[in-house]
């Protein structure tokens, strides 16, 4: 694979996450869930103007991206975050940042000479 398509192929697989994420609700939601306890949506919604319904959805954006994901304890749904998808996410920002910092640097190089 060359470096552009794994570049592209990283792009891909952490656009879902970038675009869960750029909801204030839904980042205030993976901030609560970063606790490591599961959490159920009377949890989630507790203190906060945002209905359970509306939770509930943002929930299910987020499990779509691959940031939480749901299990049932009798009749309650708890929630909780997979942390290794914030990981990749987080890795690839990583990439990005040293590119920049690379790209950066020959400018500086290029300017001092």
């Amino acid at each position: 694979m060359s470096p552009r398509s794994a570049r592209l192929s990283g792009a891909k697989d952490a656009a879902p996450v970038f675009s869960a994420l750029g909801d204030a609700t839904r980042l205030a939601l993976v901030d609560r869930l970063c606790g490591g306890q599961p959490l159920s949506i009377s949890q989630l919604t507790a203190g906060t103007p945002v209905t359970r319904q509306a939770v509930t959805k943002h929930l299910h954006v987020l499990s779509g991206a691959g940031l939480v994901r749901d299990s049932r304890r009798g009749r309650e749904r708890l929630w909780q975050l997979e942390a290794p998808r914030l990981d990749e996410a987080r890795r690839y920002l990583e990439t990005i940042s040293k590119r920049w910092d690379d790209a950066l640097d020959r400018l500086r190089k290029f300017v001092e000479d």
